[in-house]
């Protein structure tokens, strides 16, 4: 079973990265299309969001099929199963070495940016990874040590790791689409600098993610001198690279000031 699964966990990476692909050529080819308001950036995250799903799925069966031999046990041929296994795991490694990403795990402030698109396919090699690891070890114990129910609790196992990674990337990549604020503490930089170099009032802030290493933002300010978004604007592109829309909304105020800490 813990064979089973991996193989048919990776029979799934063929449709998994072909929609990865498929997914970056059309962003490539909508670049400059004037239908997607705020650029095609998001084509990847629609591609990561299906690949979770599908993964989410697949951990379902992987579950019940596991839970199913548990109950009913089959014979298992452990050495011919071990040697799949292994050769399995060699190439996820060799996989997950090519589709590393190193921008997730070293961030610059405010600066890095999230392509879910990649980070789908990461994940799913990953996961390949970590089931080839715990069939290696079910096979293993099977062939050395005759517990011929470990190679079930190992699908189990592993089917429970599978969901907790899709889970993981439905969550990330929904809010990606359903335009979440995807930086709190972007916002909140934002709001002071407009605030405090500006010596405005920010009335209103919607910062979104539009694609891997950019973002849009749309705010409101009020101030008591002569409107001057431009001005606005052209500091927080240069303090923020990151933001490649930005809307600023101004409003004469006599009486609106600096906020009064």
């Amino acid at each position: 079973m813990a064979l089973l699964a991996d193989g048919v966990h990776m029979a799934t990476h063929v449709g998994a990265l072909g929609l990865a692909a498929a997914a970056y050529w059309l962003a490539r080819r909508h670049a400059s299309d004037t239908r997607f308001s705020f650029g095609s950036g998001k084509f990847g995250d629609l591609a990561a969001f299906t690949s979770a799903i599908v993964l989410g799925l697949l951990s379902f069966g992987v579950a019940i099929e596991s839970v199913r031999r548990l109950i009913e046990p089959v014979g298992v041929r452990y050495g011919e199963a071990l040697f799949i296994a292994t050769i399995g795991l060699l190439v996820n490694i060799a996989s997950a070495y090519l589709l590393y990403d190193p921008h997730e795990h070293h961030e610059h402030h405010h600066d890095h940016h999230h392509d879910h698109n990649l980070r789908a396919a990461y994940l799913h090699v990953l996961a390949d990874a970590a089931t080839s690891v715990l069939a290696i070890v079910a096979l293993g114990s099977g062939l050395l040590f005759g517990i011929a129910w470990a190679d079930a609790a190992v699908g189990v196992v592993g089917a429970v790791v599978i969901a907790s990674w899709a889970y993981g990337l439905v969550r990330d990549s929904a809010l990606v689409l359903l335009d979440a604020e995807d930086d709190p503490e972007l916002a909140r930089d934002i709001r002071t600098l407009v605030e405090g170099e500006m010596g405005a009032q920010v009335f209103d802030l919607h910062l979104w993610r539009l694609g891997p290493g950019h973002r849009g933002l749309i705010i409101s300010v009020a101030g008591p001198g002569e409107p001057d978004a431009e001005r606005i604007k052209r500091m927080l592109c240069q303090r923020y690279p990151s933001l490649s829309h930005v809307t600023v909304e101004m409003v004469v105020c006599a009486d609106c000031g600096p906020p009064v800490a």
